[in-house]
């Protein structure tokens, strides 16, 4: 076998491995899909009784986004009321867009440029697939296409430390283009899209100066 075949089996071998922990660290993409949609309306409503009346009705900001009564809607009004300004259409509103921030810089190696925003133990697992890239010398050329869907998946409230923490599920679309040192192509398509699924857990300790949340778990 002569030496350019087994460079580039040796390279095929080495995209095999970070793919399967890009998927391990940011959940799982498929194959081409139709340009994105608009996130679906509001989920439909569940038993509404026994819930926070606000002005004759349930709290609109809550219930448009976790079933009424259910343990995630009893932990966003506990956060409300240690933090009147808190809105749930806000933090997703947020959530969206620090989605976009922090994927790109993950797949574009720059990590330090969104450490304030992740937890020490998710910094130091993004950080230590960028290493690998960089050892192995490929590159990663990514384009953000949007969010086709973001839903809140759970929240919870610890009333002792004031810990608040909200899982959102994500479905993105992006395309990608792995090279390899001499800027071969050797994964992915600068024109087809794939869907990346994440759910992402954010935390903030509520009523603290600091407004930013951290990014403190990611899974698919």
């Amino acid at each position: 076998m002569n030496s350019p075949i087994l460079q580039l089996l040796v390279l095929a071998g080495i995209a095999v491995f970070l793919i399967l922990r890009l998927k391990n660290v940011l959940g799982t993409r498929e194959g081409y899909e139709k340009p994105p949609t608009p996130p679906s309306g509001a989920q439909s409503k569940a038993d509404r009784r026994g819930f926070e009346v606000i002005e004759g009705g349930p709290d609109r900001d809550i219930v448009d986004h976790v079933p009424e009564g259910s343990e995630s809607a009893r932990a966003l009004a506990q956060m409300k009321e240690i933090e009147p300004s808190f809105g749930v259409a806000d933090f997703l509103s947020g959530a969206r867009g620090a989605y976009e921030m922090i994927l790109m810089a993950f797949e574009r190696g720059k990590i330090d440029e969104i450490e304030p925003y992740l937890a020490p133990d998710v910094f130091e697992s993004f950080a230590e697939v960028v290493r690998a890239r960089e050892e192995q010398g490929l590159t990663i050329e990514a384009e953000f296409v949007g969010v086709r869907e973001l839903t809140l998946a759970e929240a919870s409230f610890d009333q002792t430390t004031r810990l608040a923490e909200i899982t959102v599920r994500y479905v993105g679309e992006l395309t990608q283009v792995v090279k390899d040192a001499e800027g071969t192509v050797i994964e992915g398509s600068a024109t087809q899209v794939k869907r990346q699924k994440d759910l992402w857990t954010f935390a903030r300790t509520m009523g603290s100066d600091d407004p930013n949340w951290q990014l403190v778990a990611t899974g698919e």
